[in-house]
């Protein structure tokens, strides 16, 4: 840890005046990024980073060092975002209804691989939380494997097996073809 990021987090343990808000403002732009880049929504990202903040304020006096203070927050913020996309996906499964057996006829070529950046979202957004956390951690956000890995507490060969999956899934829907029909359904 750096002399002056050390120096700011016994501040804010001792609760000085302006620390803690000094502290936030180094790292609420980043941490603001994550969140919206892992829900997929500036409105969750929002919400998060309140929730981020609330816990690291609550936690900073078991902050030791062992890391920089950034990571322990990004791992924090990392772990707050997946817990919240699990409790997600859980809960729209939950209210999903079951599809009658409707099996979808799809054309035997797919489309070439042009997408624009909606289209990179919204294949982003259908990944799992595992597989977006470890993307958007590499592939957006620029860190390495070993970081990505001790962020999210998984293995560095974990890491990278969920970044090129999460690249092949990725690829696959940009060149998945719309469903040309939908067996099993009637048309009015």
């Amino acid at each position: 840890m750096k002399p002056d990021e050390a120096d700011l987090i016994q501040r804010c343990q001792r609760h000085e005046p302006g620390a803690f808000e000094e502290l936030y403002r180094q790292h609420a732009g980043r941490v603001y990024n994550l969140a919206c880049r892992l829900t997929g929504n500036p409105s969750d990202g929002e919400d998060l980073l309140q929730e981020i903040f609330v816990q690291v304020y609550r936690k900073l006096d078991g902050f030791k060092g062992d890391s920089a203070v950034g990571t322990w927050i990004y791992r924090l913020a990392t772990n707050l975002c997946l817990d919240y996309l699990r409790g997600r996906d859980a809960k729209a499964r939950r209210l999903q209804d079951p599809i009658d057996d409707e099996v979808t006829v799809r054309a035997p070529v797919a489309r070439p691989l042009r997408a624009d950046r909606l289209d990179l979202e919204r294949a982003i957004a259908r990944l799992s939380p595992g597989y977006r956390a470890a993307f958007v951690l590499h592939d957006v956000e620029g860190f390495e494997h070993r970081e990505v890995a001790t962020l999210l507490g998984i293995a560095e060969g974990t890491s990278k097996s969920q970044v090129h999956k999460a690249r092949m899934k990725i690829r696959e829907y940009l060149s998945a073809t719309p469903p040309l029909q939908a067996v099993g359904r009637s048309r009015a």
